[in-house]
């Protein structure tokens, strides 16, 4: 009687998943197998690679679906250790290897590896579980704010060294995020801006390749063979797609004429191949999972739960809308991938990994939210 009146998941969330993992890989197959042959002699090497690391993301997602969220707590700081450790051997010759001026993947046994996406989660994870060690004492500034602060700065340095700027922002935007919802006084909010702004700002025009995307995404029509031919190669297979698309398979842009059309600009593949009615449906698969998942951080059992189930929502979805808007010109380039579709297994792995944590979540006891309950306000959070 007790397996049977235990919660069976989220049955949603789990068919969303399934369908991008499905059409992403479609999408992949499409993109990649031009630039596949013309790297490798193989126009199924990326499909392949990717296939494999489905097939290990999925087997992750099913430990993660039955495993014990205690364990997973009391399991934090190992994981956050074990992203830092991994993090630093980036640094390491031979190991750490740079590739398009970013120290980023560990090689070993053939394989790749990159450390920033096991930091995602390590961050998120980190946050949620000393957010609610510490709820009744979370403005106390010595004791509660400043060591996530330390952990959170010291991940962010080490992966803004490895010449990874896009990154490195991202999970600070993420950790913030979580700060908010924490409901850490608007306060700090304001003097950690007054530090990080004007530092972001500087670090910005400390490189030259950030420079010329910031100047690309404000005019891409001063350099069109330059700096803007990205957004300028994407916004045009947005055009010719047209409301119904060529067909899948029938894309003329990802031949040569779109860089990266396998990996960060693969939205511009759907948008040709599937038209405007595809894109939209990427667009409206990601937003049920957000739908489902902060439904999650609404009615989790407890404090730690609910701040978990927000952030990996929020890393998943948000880092789905950057790449989209990179590839439709709302911001500069960022080199964020698109989370199931984008060639990747490091993403994919931890991006399935989080989705089999949504679901070991949506198994739990729930509580009904209160009306005046919202992310961030009031005693709903609280445990």
């Amino acid at each position: 009687m007790e397996r049977i009146g235990k919660p069976r998941g989220d049955a949603l969330l789990l068919l969303v998943l399934i369908a991008m993992i499905g059409i992403g890989l479609s999408v992949l197959f499409s993109a990649s197998t031009y630039y596949a042959e013309r790297l490798f002699a193989d126009p199924y090497y990326f499909f392949k690679r990717q296939l494999l690391w489905v097939v290990l993301g999925t087997v992750g997602a099913v430990i993660a679906v039955h495993l014990p969220l205690a364990l997973l707590r009391q399991g934090t700081p190992f994981i956050v250790a074990a992203a830092l450790i991994l993090t630093l051997l980036t640094f390491v010759p031979g190991i750490g290897q740079p590739i398009m001026g970013a120290r980023r993947w560990l090689f070993l046994f053939g394989q790749s590896f990159e450390p920033s996406e096991l930091v995602k989660f390590s961050v998120v994870l980190y946050l949620a579980a000393i957010f609610a060690k510490k709820q009744d004492r979370i403005n106390d500034p010595v004791n509660s704010l400043l060591p996530p602060l330390l952990v959170v700065s010291l991940f962010v340095t080490l992966i803004y060294l490895q010449n990874d700027f896009s990154t490195a922002f991202f999970i600070l935007l993420i950790a913030l995020a979580m700060f908010l919802i924490a409901q850490v006084k608007i306060i700090y909010f304001v003097l950690l801006s007054l530090l990080f702004v004007p530092v972001g700002g500087m670090l910005v025009f400390t490189k030259a390749h950030r420079v010329r995307r910031l100047m690309a995404f404000l005019n891409p029509l001063a350099d069109p063979g330059g700096s803007g031919y990205q957004v300028i190669a994407a916004q045009t297979a947005f055009v010719s797609g047209g409301f119904w698309g060529r067909g899948l398979g029938r894309g003329v842009k990802k031949l040569g004429g779109l860089p990266e059309a396998h990996s960060d600009f693969i939205y511009a593949v759907v948008g040709e191949e599937a038209g405007f009615l595809g894109a939209v449906l990427v667009l409206a698969l990601f937003a049920l999972l957000a739908w489902r998942g902060y439904s999650l951080a609404l009615k989790g059992k407890d404090s730690f739960t609910r701040y978990l189930a927000f952030g990996i929502t929020s890393t998943i979805t948000l880092q789905a809308l950057l790449n989209i808007a990179v590839t439709i010109g709302l911001v500069p380039a960022t080199g964020i991938p698109l989370p199931l579709f984008s060639s990747g297994g490091s993403s994919m792995l931890m991006t399935l990994v989080m989705g089999g944590i949504l679901i070991n979540l949506s198994r739990q006891e729930t509580v009904k939210p209160r009306r005046d309950t919202v992310l961030n306000l009031d005693s709903g959070w609280r445990d």
